[in-house]
């Protein structure tokens, strides 16, 4: 029987080692990037053509190479960066491997034009798949210039699986980021097809090249912290809670001046801001560790993300109590809710002013059910007295000692409730301007006014989207403002989408739109605000696989447009959207899976009168 063992072809073996390394455009950009901060770079420009599937491009002023070392450095585990496994364990580059060229070079058509200060030619090499077809002197500018074109041409399965352009786009940005953010004395600029995204002159300092890269709004967002021990130099930004967003996109963690992630880290921030923070809100940061190289240990992972610090145990306390200490320091603490009323209410009293027994007028016979006349336009904003905030207490005290039942599920809502719904001849109470409150035959319904008005849009929009009904409110002076260029990107993607939804806008220079119309149902104020919530809440949505992308849009521009909380209704708007409601196919839960209304039994109501 014959050997069945054999040495794989260099350039099989690549294509293998690309799959670790090279996973999507965003990977050659990260790679080329690094190697043009490791060349001592000033400048350095990205510019990819649909995504980087067809070309990505990476020019810089740095070091350059000479004619052999360029073409050394297309072979596995070829450096400049280490000599020795010791080398390892003191690494301040961004490379060292020796594998992004190689691995690049194995699934691409790579070009290189490179030139060193003291060299009079430079060098100009062709490779696809691993094999140098042309090498020649050429004239060109001291540093290197990278063109990295038709991804994945070789490997059809691996094309195939690329993502839109939008997403693949999202992806080197994303990359980008993590690069820029930790090195503010070099521009960078990042294009795609014809546009600028980015375009980042040198700063001094890290605070300025943040803003620059997520806006000028950032900067009364920041936080500053800076701690040095024996363990650890820390230093960077955390971002104030109130300004904390519901996606992830402004967290970021940099050792020795590479990005990295670190969950366990992310707790100790995630646990400093206990209790300060919005409900589902991630806080942003910006945090630079400093450390000595020999404590960590770059090498555990292909893409160089994940980093393991000697004693991270330490390094956790540390970063809680620097993070604990500076969101004290700038005086933020949990916050009050002061929409409750004060259980007792206490008068300011002055000197020489004759102090008087409180009264508290009562009216015994409240019914806020009794089908008056003047109930009909009651909303929460005509209880101001105390006489009336006395009578509401009546409603306080019955939620008090009741065991909170677990919200009925879909089927015995529709068995139960929409029969049950006659609003014809129904007083309805609108309470904390937040809930609407009406009497049915089982109990007292509350319903959640938002949550409603969600339900109702979400399936407007779903039928304009079948019907192509197009219900647009034109304004009659667009609104302009700026967006982040990543945020641009995603409102990029869905536009032919939103257009159907009544929302029309166009893009300006820079990273400017302006908003010519809106939807014609919904109760926008602000349609600034509307986009950016927009955005916000599609990127939570797109993590549900369930929903496909008209889904997602309808479910995020609803949530945005809907009727805030706060807001008075009279009767006959709660009449109204009340109606609206249980004409829906699916009126007991928003899109989001959460409870509209739930009805409190009469028996319930009984029992605490008993």
């Amino acid at each position: 029987m014959s050997d069945i063992i054999r040495l794989l072809p260099d350039s099989v073996a690549n294509q293998i080692a690309a799959g670790e390394v090279i996973q999507r455009p965003a990977s050659v950009v990260k790679e080329l990037m690094e190697n043009a901060i490791d060349a001592g770079s000033n400048r350095i420009s990205v510019h990819v053509i649909n995504a980087g599937k067809t070309l990505i491009r990476v020019v810089d002023d740095g070091c350059g190479m000479s004619e052999t070392d360029a073409r050394l450095a297309f072979e596995r585990h070829a450096t400049s960066k280490i000599r020795k496994a010791e080398d390892l364990f003191s690494i301040r580059t961004m490379g060292f491997r020796g594998e992004a060229l190689a691995s690049v070079a194995a699934v691409a058509q790579v070009e290189l034009k490179t030139k060193r200060k003291e060299d009079e030619l430079g060098t100009y090499i062709v490779i696809a798949s691993s094999k140098v077809e042309s090498q020649e002197p050429v004239a060109c500018p001291e540093g290197s210039n990278f063109a990295v074109k038709n991804l994945f041409y070789n490997i059809p399965a691996r094309r195939k699986f690329l993502k839109s352009n939008t997403t693949e786009l999202k992806h080197i940005v994303v990359e980008f980021h993590r690069i820029v953010l930790t090195h503010p004395g070099i521009s960078f600029n990042l294009r795609h097809n014809e546009s600028d995204i980015y375009q980042l002159p040198v700063v001094s300092s890290l605070r300025q090249r943040i803003v620059n890269v997520f806006g000028k709004t950032v900067n009364q967002h920041l936080i500053p912290i800076h701690t040095d021990t024996s363990v650890v130099k820390i230093h960077g930004f955390i971002g104030k809670p109130e300004f904390a967003k519901k996606t992830f996109g402004e967290q970021f963690f940099f050792t020795n001046g590479r990005f990295m992630k670190h969950p366990y880290f992310h707790r100790a921030i995630t646990e400093a801001y206990l209790n300060i923070l919005p409900k589902e809100a991630v806080p942003s940061y910006f945090i630079y560790f400093e450390t000595n190289p020999e404590k960590i240990d770059i090498n555990i992972h292909p893409t160089k993300t994940e980093i393991k610090f000697e004693d991270e145990r330490s390094v956790w306390q540390i970063l809680y109590a620097l993070v604990k200490e500076a969101l004290g320091k700038f005086n933020i603490v949990p916050s009050l809710d002061f929409d409750n009323p004060s259980p007792i209410e206490i008068p300011v009293i002055r000197r020489g002013e004759k102090v008087s027994p409180p009264e508290v007028p009562v009216n015994p016979d409240f019914n806020p059910f009794e089908p008056k006349k003047e109930m009909q336009s009651l909303h929460y904003g005509d209880f101001r007295t105390r006489t009336q905030k006395e009578a509401l207490k009546h409603w306080e005290k019955m939620y008090e000692g009741l065991e909170q039942e677990p919200w009925k599920r879909q089927q015995e809502i529709k068995h139960n409730t929409t029969s049950d719904i006659q609003t014809k001849g129904i007083s309805f109470l609108q309470f904390k301007h937040k809930y609407i409150l009406f009497a049915v035959k089982s109990g007292l319904m509350i319903v959640d006014q938002k949550r409603a008005h969600e339900r109702i849009l979400f399936e407007e929009f779903l039928q304009r989207f079948i019907s192509d009904d197009i219900t647009s409110q034109q304004r009659l002076f667009p609104v302009s403002f700026n967006l982040d260029p990543a945020d641009l990107i995603v409102l990029e993607e869905i536009k032919p989408d939103i257009e159907k939804l009544g929302i029309s806008w166009k893009k300006e220079k820079d990273n400017s739109i302006s908003i010519t119309g809106i939807p014609g149902s919904s109760l926008i104020s602000d349609p600034a605000e509307m986009i950016r919530a927009l955005i916000v809440e599609y990127k939570i949505s797109e993590s549900d696989p369930t929903a496909n992308a008209r889904e997602k849009i309808a479910r995020a521009l609803a949530q945005v447009a809907s009727i805030p909380y706060g807001k008075p209704l009279t009767a006959e708007e709660m009449r109204d959207l009340t109606d609206r409601l249980f004409a829906c196919k699916e009126p007991g839960y928003t899109a989001g899976g959460k409870p509209v209304f739930y009805i409190l039994p009469l028996t319930d109501i009984e029992k605490q009168f008993e």
